[in-house]
């Protein structure tokens, strides 16, 4: 997972010095049709793609700069329709609008279907700091 601009920033203050930023007290994690980029451009959107929302995702303690989310955050589509197909993630710090924490693209791009569901199971997205 690449960190957004906020997420850098935000880090590099707080080890060198600089304002204290606010740790998110919760995280979601989007779905995207493309690269979100910096602004977490291509999100799904539900009144478009039924069913869908950001969903909570927790991460367990980092080890050797390695953290992989603790939960398994899942989508089910309530669509007549199929989705447009999922590439990339992203993870925020609100439900909607909020800060890009960082973003990544998934392994197998994936198009929902009526009643299909997508999860990323526990321990399946990692958060690399190097």
């Amino acid at each position: 997972m690449s960190l957004g601009d906020w997420a850098e920033n935000a880090v590099a203050d707080w080890l060198l010095g600089g304002s204290s930023p606010t740790r998110p007290s919760t995280r979601y994690v989007s779905l995207h049709t493309a690269d979100p980029g910096e602004t977490g451009t291509g999100e799904h959107v539900g009144g478009t793609d039924l069913g869908y929302a950001r969903q909570v995702i927790t991460f367990g303690a980092a080890s050797g700069g390695v953290a992989s989310n603790s939960n398994a955050p899942s989508w089910t589509s309530t669509d007549t329709d199929n989705w447009a197909q999922s590439t990339h993630f992203a993870v925020w710090d609100a439900i909607t609008a909020g800060n890009l924490i960082g973003t990544g693209s998934l392994t197998t791009p994936r198009t929902l279907g009526p009643g299909d569901s997508a999860t990323f199971s526990a321990g399946a997205l990692t958060v690399t700091i190097t």
